[in-house]
Parts: structure tokens; C-alpha cells; sequence
């Protein structure tokens, strides 16, 4: 297998990686246009896709693919950059998200007139917060509740199939967080028993986030050069791509690390009513997505066997039927009894059909950048970078270079285990 790429791209990643030390994460989007109109921690730095993007066009046309486009950092990279990109999300809350993203050309004096009318639509209703899921009430005080639903009625009954609506809508929800009370831990999962020290009134929140939003449109809404397209698909099939698409792929596939990205958006779903409660997250989200958390799988609806027997998982044999074993064994000395062994089982197995998927839809030659992190449940170590460069091999791709980012789990307090992990980029070619 050859793993490295010619010195010249080998030299550009290395100074790309120095300058970008938080390129992993979605953190410096916060400072961006458009990008910041919704926190999603799931993401990567919208700078350095900019970069990445720049370096590819200037040699050759480029056309971008993302298949885990997420809250659209890629997308909207690509339309400032004037290059033909796709972008595929499953999560389907998170791709509403990333459509009204992509809205920023909206008019902004018919964005600003919607807001004005829901705000005074609002003032006319009577708050109903009585059938608000369990954990909205344990996030909202009464008074914060009742305004917030009040704008949820108003946009409803102004909801029409305009963008300045969707913009509107996008705007309650990115406000949500800022006027509750609790928590957030640092991937998004709300923590109502943990109370912030201070939070915003809902009428205040929901005009500072039409500013922003406002101001946004006016700073980029005419500099966009192309258009991007976001597709509500699956990953594993790319369907909807057409075949030899794609000669530039960058994306950030779910971490095999149990963490619930159907999760993510539980508070804004609920307020919304879409969901009454976790419990609705299989059927509404989870069963769309990578099953890389063991909330989404249990022996009821995976044969762990049958899982390992898959033919699309013979190039990671024999080890990764060792190390699911290893983690079947595991899991009775710890208290949760945590279903590790059929997560990263399913997990491999839905990419090894990603990464044939993308074969189909990449042309030849094409490079693939995968940022992405190991793994180590119940101190099991996963070899994820390995077994990925593996299975992209094995889809048809050939040849590949690992780029670390950062060391992770260093921190020895409170930790779990204490296996070094690390995140960085895979960069695939072929």
C-alpha cells in the first residue's frame, strides 16, 4: 500500500496543519458570517476548507464533494469560492439547518419584515406551554417559555415556502440556547440539572440574532459566485451524486466514539415539537445515520454474527473480529454494559460502504480528505486511521497519508481510560 502522497502536497498539508491548530473544529466558524448563525460542534474550521479549496482550483477545475455536510461549513465555502460543490446530510434537522444556511442571498428588507411581523403576531398570542415536552420545562423559567412559544405560533401561522420564513425560523431556533438556563455540555448535550449563570430574554435574544443575521446577508449575500446543493441522503449510497462527480472530497464522517449526533439537536426538536423526547430520536433521526453510538444498536436489531460475516468487512479481517470480542468481553466487567462490540462492528461496516459509495461518485484521479479521530471504548483501542486507509484501499482508491492534528485524551482527570488518542486528517487519493 502506498502511503505517501508527492512531496510537493505532502509539504502544502504540513503548513496548512501549522497554521490551523483548531482546523478540527467548528470553533472559529463562530467569528464568521453566515457560518455562525448556528453553532454546530460537529464541523470544522470554515477557513481552512477555504484554503484546501483554493490550493486544488488554482491547479485544476475543481468540484467539491462533502457527505457529511453537517451545518454546510463546505457548502457555503464553495459558493463564496465560485466552485460547483454537493453536499449530503442525513440528520434531518441538521440539514434544515444548513438549507437556511445557504439563504444568505435573501432579500434582507423582506428577511427583517417577516421578523417584524412575528414579533407583532407574537404580542397577539396566548403562550400554551403546557404540552412542551419534559425537558423544555426543564430548561426555560415560565416567562421565557411563554415568549418563546409565542414566537413559535407567530412563525407558524406566517410560515410560508419563502426563504426570509426559513430564515425566521432558523433564527427562534439559534436562540434557543442562549435563553435557556442550562447547560450545554461541550458537544451540545443539554445538561438540565446544570444551571448557567446567565442567559438572555427571548425578545431580546430573537432581535440581536435578526441583527446578526441581517448584517450577514448585507456583508456576503451578493458575493456568493456559485450555488451549492445540498441533498437529505445517506452517505452509505451517496444517492442523488452522480457517478465520477467529485475530484475533491472534504468531510468529517461521525467519530466511532458514542457520541449521539441524533442527540445534538434534541432541545431545538422538542421546542419545536418534532420530537417529545429522547425516546423519538431512533425513528426520527438515528436510524438515518453512521451508527457510531451504542444508543443505535442493541442485539434486537443487530445480528452481531451476520454483521461480521459481511463481506464488506473482509479487508479489516481477521483483527476487527478480535477486537469486537475483545470489547464482548469487556463490557461485562463495566456497569453500563455498553453495546461497543456491535457499534464499532456497524460502524465499519457503514463505511466500508461509504467509502465505496464514494469510489462511485469520485472521479480518477481524485483526493478525499477525512478529518477524523481513534478510538479507545472501555480502553479498547481502535485503530480507526488504519482500518479507514484500509477499507478506502479496498473501495479502489490508492494511496493515502495520515496528517495528526492533535493529541487527545492527555488529560488524565476524570478520564475513562487512559489510551492516547489523536484527530487529524486522512488524505486519500486515487
Amino acid at each position: 500500500m502506498n502511503q505517501q502522497l508527492d512531496l510537493k502536497s505532502k509539504n502544502f498539508y504540513s503548513s496548512i496543519s501549522n497554521s490551523f491548530d483548531s482546523s478540527s473544529t467548528f470553533i472559529d466558524n463562530m467569528k464568521l458570517p453566515v457560518h455562525r448563525w448556528f453553532r454546530f460542534s460537529a464541523g470544522f474550521s470554515a477557513q481552512w476548507v477555504e484554503t484546501i479549496i483554493n490550493h486544488f482550483k488554482d491547479q485544476r477545475e475543481t468540484i467539491v464533494l462533502d457527505p457529511f455536510a453537517g451545518s454546510g461549513t463546505t457548502l457555503l465555502v464553495s459558493e463564496k469560492l465560485g466552485v460547483q460543490c454537493f453536499g449530503i446530510e442525513a440528520h434531518p434537522f441538521v440539514a434544515r439547518i444548513a438549507r437556511s444556511k445557504l439563504l444568505y442571498q435573501t432579500d434582507v428588507d423582506d428577511y427583517l419584515k417577516h421578523i417584524t411581523k412575528v414579533i407583532k403576531r407574537a404580542e397577539n398570542l396566548q403562550a400554551c406551554i403546557d404540552t412542551y415536552p419534559k425537558l423544555i420545562h426543564q430548561c426555560f423559567s415560565i416567562s421565557s417559555l411563554e415568549s418563546l412559544d409565542r414566537f413559535r405560533q407567530a412563525w407558524e401561522e406566517l410560515a410560508d415556502d419563502s426563504s426570509q420564513s426559513q430564515l425566521v425560523w432558523l433564527t427562534l431556533v439559534s436562540i434557543l440556547r442562549h435563553v435557556s438556563y442550562a447547560g450545554t455540555a461541550p458537544w451540545q448535550y443539554i445538561l438540565p440539572n446544570k444551571k448557567k449563570q446567565s442567559f438572555l430574554e427571548p425578545m431580546s435574544a430573537f432581535r440581536l440574532m435578526s441583527e446578526i443575521i441581517a448584517t450577514d446577508i448585507r456583508i456576503v449575500g451578493k458575493m456568493a459566485a456559485s450555488t451549492a446543493t445540498l441533498i437529505q441522503s445517506d452517505a452509505r449510497t451517496c444517492q442523488g451524486i452522480p457517478d465520477n462527480f467529485a475530484n475533491l472530497v472534504i468531510t468529517s464522517p461521525p467519530y466511532a466514539n458514542n457520541y449521539d449526533y441524533a442527540d445534538a439537536t434534541r432541545l431545538e426538536m422538542c421546542f419545536m415539537k418534532e420530537i417529545s423526547g429522547w425516546s423519538d430520536l431512533q425513528s426520527t433521526v438515528r436510524q438515518y445515520l453512521i451508527r457510531s453510538c451504542s444508543q443505535h444498536v442493541t442485539n434486537k436489531n443487530v445480528n452481531f454474527d451476520e454483521i461480521l460475516a459481511s463481506p464488506e468487512l473482509d479487508p479489516l479481517k481477521p483483527s476487527i473480529i478480535a477486537t469486537c470480542h475483545q470489547l464482548f468481553q469487556e463490557r461485562n466487567l463495566h456497569g453500563g454494559k455498553k453495546n461497543y462490540h456491535l457499534m464499532i462492528a456497524c460502524y465499519f461496516l457503514d463505511m466500508s460502504r461509504v467509502w465505496t459509495a464514494l469510489r462511485r461518485v469520485c472521479k480518477t484521479p481524485a483526493t478525499v480528505c477525512f478529518v477524523i479521530g481513534d478510538s479507545a471504548p472501555y480502553g479498547v483501542y481502535i485503530p480507526v486511521i488504519e482500518w479507514m486507509a484500509t477499507l478506502a484501499e479496498a473501495a479502489g482508491f490508492t494511496s493515502f497519508e495520515f496528517e495528526k492534528i492533535r493529541d487527545r485524551n492527555v488529560k488524565w482527570k476524570n478520564r475513562k481510560h487512559r489510551v492516547p488518542l489523536c484527530e487529524g486528517r486522512l488524505w486519500v487519493r486515487g
